[in-house]
């Protein structure tokens, strides 16, 4: 996501969002997303679980213009309320139970000013490319690196990314599970917080959502107490659909 053609169109998203009001990130890592955001005028805050990741963000030019805290996404509480909630690079998938899942969307929720938006960026979990009787799929298959996920609990519905890299001519493995969630699976945790589906493309730069799709940037909205206008929706010109 360093890459400009990806980082920038998500950047622009989320700013237009954000309508210059503050806004915070789950896991914000390294700050990747938050900087450039911080830069456009948005004021950003984030939290964050391991405190190597938020040294490494400290680091970083700029860094104290972005508020942090080290806590974990699903009960870490940040005072005040936010135009705008994102988390993403499929990290909710890093939240390994389907209860944890639901807290972070409660404490999105509670985050979030009226007509606020929760933005989501998350693979669509692509299970039918698995060959019958298999459980695992080659995901990327270069001199550089091969990578193989498989899927060892479909009631829990736990995958494990496997990754083979060559570090200074040595072979290294690094495993990891995750599980994945369907888009009708957000769907209810956000409609469980309190939030309700606004837009869903499949990718940052607003390409309409379809069943072909392999990727999602789900947009969910606190509804605006009563009176209020909620915040006007991205100018993509794409149809703004769940599903094609």
């Amino acid at each position: 996501m360093f890459d400009p053609a990806v980082l920038n169109p998500a950047v622009d998203l989320l700013a237009e969002l954000a309508h210059q009001g503050p806004a915070i990130e789950f896991a914000i890592g390294t700050g990747r997303v938050a900087l450039p955001l911080s830069a456009r005028g948005v004021p950003v805050s984030g939290i964050e679980l391991s405190p190597h990741m938020a040294e490494q963000l400290r680091a970083k030019p700029n860094a104290d213009a972005v508020p942090l805290t080290i806590g974990d996404m699903t009960t870490t509480r940040v005072a005040g309320t936010f135009t705008l909630v994102y988390l993403v690079a499929n990290t909710i998938m890093n939240v390994t139970t389907q209860p944890e899942q639901v807290d972070v969307f409660a404490n999105a929720a509670d985050h979030l000013e009226p007509g606020g938006c929760f933005v989501v960026e998350v693979i669509v979990p692509q299970l039918r490319r698995v060959p019958p009787g298999e459980t695992a799929r080659v995901f990327e298959m270069k001199t550089s690196h091969v990578g193989i996920e498989t899927f060892d609990d479909l009631v829990g519905q736990i995958a494990w990314s496997h990754h083979w890299m060559e570090v200074q001519e040595r072979l290294v493995r690094h495993s990891a599970p995750y599980r994945y969630v369907w888009p009708s699976e957000l769907d209810l945790m956000a409609q469980l917080a309190g939030l309700r589906l606004r837009d869903r493309w499949a990718s940052w730069a607003g390409e309409p959502f379809t069943s072909e799709s392999t990727s999602q940037i789900a947009v969910f909205e606190k509804p605006a107490r009563p009176g209020n206008a909620s915040v006007q929706p991205a100018a993509f010109p794409v149809p703004r659909q769940a599903y094609i």
